[in-house]
């Protein structure tokens, strides 16, 4: 009997430990985190553009033309950072229209959001009001949270352009979620 008792309680615990993964897209900026892991992770894609691809457009009009999901913040803060760094990097003049360019850069953001995942051990609460989703108490678990801002261009004059590779950033924060505190693990402090 009192291995019974015993096997059902460890059994009991077991289901009440639940080693969990889960993953969050988001576009929703609120907060100072997600907009700062954002806009560095369109920073260090903008600092990937290749030098040996994009020497050519010095002295050059460029039409600039950008795609996304949809127009956002986002979206006009990444056009600006791409625009600055075509004229200051690389050289080029911007232009308004394509009748009046040399080159024609078309560009595609496949991604310009955050996204965060957690997996560990962790005893789920179900929903409680006032929490907002699904509450939990965290054993251990790896909370990561990345800003991810990926792109491809075509350029050249149009009928000849050439795709460039898949450009991709990721900034991240992570933080270790224990049941009574978050340790962070990674910051975003940044030096100029």
């Amino acid at each position: 009997m009192r291995s019974l008792c015993s096997l059902l309680l460890s059994v009991l615990i077991a289901l009440s430990l639940v080693g969990c993964s889960t993953r969050q897209l988001t576009d929703n900026l609120e907060g100072s985190t997600a907009q700062r892991l954002v806009t560095h992770s369109v920073d260090d894609l903008i600092g990937k553009l290749p030098q040996e691809h994009l020497s050519g457009l010095r002295g050059q009009r460029v039409y600039l033309e950008t795609h996304f999901l949809h127009t956002s913040g986002v979206k006009n803060y990444a056009d600006k950072r791409l625009a600055l760094a075509l004229q200051r990097r690389f050289g080029a003049q911007l232009v308004d229209s394509e009748a009046e360019a040399d080159q024609i850069m078309t560009v595609f953001y496949n991604s310009l959001a955050t996204d965060q995942s957690d997996f560990g051990f962790s005893i789920p609460l179900g929903f409680i009001p006032g929490t907002g989703a699904n509450a939990k108490i965290n054993i251990i678990t790896l909370e990561k949270y990345h800003g991810i801002a990926e792109m491809y261009y075509f350029l050249g004059p149009t009928g000849v352009e050439h795709r460039s590779a898949t450009l991709q950033a990721v900034v991240r924060t992570d933080a270790l979620g224990l049941p009574l505190i978050t340790i962070p693990i990674s910051n975003l402090k940044r030096e100029e």
